[in-house]
């Protein structure tokens, strides 16, 4: 199989090992990465971090989320959405999915606003686009910022608009699995100067220097090497990327268009393989929509239509040579963390008298054990069609 690196980075990697500055306080390889960054994806300013649940978490910090208040997201999600919520000291609240389209439904979401709502945390699901034109026009109503979660979602369309340009802040991920990689890592892309500060201070430790722009901190040796010199006037974390990780990446941002086609040719062999198979139901691509596919899902409707149950026709799958079938997540307020309570050990004064049930989210709680993940980030599609061709074969088997 290719390797997934085939581009520069062998050769940026050396670079920074022979410049010595390893860190995004001092070097230069984060300020490419994030200036390359922010004109590829059609915003004013983007702050590298060393993870997609870091940038969650600066931009809920930098929209003024703060302890007692409450963040919307998805029901059919990853834990990170939830966990940046908390990490705010905030109340996570969940709302239902389209069931088509596996994303967050409008309809609910405004049936889950209430004067406590400080932020709207939306995930473009498996590279889909949400209905970004109805979920704004409830954001703007009510006046609460939007976070678009976009670490599955690299340069999709919705209704000719780039996803990510709709928001407040559009979050992104590097973690192994997605479009572009550097094994961890993520970057935060806002066109607001005050969000883009607060959120690049906020993920460098309160250092009074970080700007919009550039979270370098050591401009003026004069000065910063005093023993009167103060370095903070905030609290912040240590999220910043080192300089490896952001070679890495520009490297894989360079290939992003490549990379996001193989993802595209993959997902439409498995959509060939599934045409006359009714019971394995690809997620909706609506008119004037774009779908970058970082996984091909169905939802699988064997076991009513078939009598077959998800883990034999994983099995079947398995056994032929396939790579294998991924569930999704579970829903993250049935996760034990939540529903046994452990998290409001985090902040017992917000959550001791909060809890979640089942039934909350029917839809997301209905689809979730059915659904089915197909990897997808094959680097040669001789690969891909082999995969696509045992789905078929599987399908036939049960015909």
């Amino acid at each position: 199989m290719k390797s997934k690196y085939l581009g520069n980075e062998m050769e940026y990697l050396s670079k920074v090992l022979e410049s010595e500055h390893w860190s995004s306080t001092s070097g230069t390889w984060n300020t490419i990465l994030e200036d390359t960054f922010s004109k590829k994806f059609q915003s004013e300013y983007a702050i590298a971090m060393n993870s997609g649940t870091a940038t969650l978490h600066s931009a809920l910090h930098a929209v003024g989320v703060r302890p007692g208040d409450e963040v919307i997201s998805p029901a059919l999600s990853v834990i990170m959405n939830t966990s940046s919520t908390i990490q705010c000291g905030a109340i996570p609240v969940y709302v239902d999915i389209d069931p088509k389209t596996f994303n967050m439904n409008p309809e609910d979401l405004e049936r889950k606003i209430t004067s406590r709502t400080k932020a709207i945390q939306v995930v473009h699901l498996y590279g889909l686009p949400c209905d970004m034109t109805s979920i704004m026009e409830i954001a703007n109503r009510y006046e609460i910022p939007v976070i678009e979660d976009c670490a599955q979602c690299f340069l999709s369309e919705c209704q000719g608009d780039l996803v990510g340009s709709f928001g407040s802040f559009a979050s992104y991920s590097f973690e192994n699995s997605k479009h572009m990689s550097c094994g961890e890592g993520g970057i935060l892309t806002t066109n607001n100067e005050q969000y883009a500060a607060k959120a690049r201070k906020f993920g460098n430790h309160g250092f009074k220097n970080s700007t919009a722009k550039s979270g370098r901190i050591k401009l003026n040796l004069e000065d910063f090497q005093k023993p009167d010199y103060k370095r903070h006037d905030s609290i912040g974390w240590n999220y910043r990327l080192s300089e490896f990780s952001a070679a890495i990446a520009l490297a894989q941002l360079e290939r992003i268009d490549d990379l996001i086609d193989m993802r595209i040719k993959t997902s439409e062999l498995f959509l060939n393989a599934i045409r006359d198979c009714d019971y394995l139901i690809p997620q909706k691509t609506p008119d004037g929509y774009t779908h970058s596919y970082w996984t091909f899902a169905v939802l699988y409707e064997g076991l009513e239509q078939k009598g077959i149950s998800w883990e034999d026709f994983r099995k079947q799958y398995v056994s032929r040579g396939g790579d294998g079938i991924y569930a999704a997540w579970s829903v993250p307020y049935l996760e034990p963390v939540i529903s046994d309570k452990n998290f409001i050990n985090m902040n017992r004064a917000v959550y001791n008298d909060i809890s979640y049930r089942n039934g909350l989210c029917p839809v997301a709680e209905e689809m979730q054990p059915k659904l089915m993940q197909f990897k997808n980030n094959y680097r040669d599609l001789s690969l891909a069609k082999k995969q696509a061709d045992i789905l078929r074969e599987v399908v036939e088997y049960y015909e």
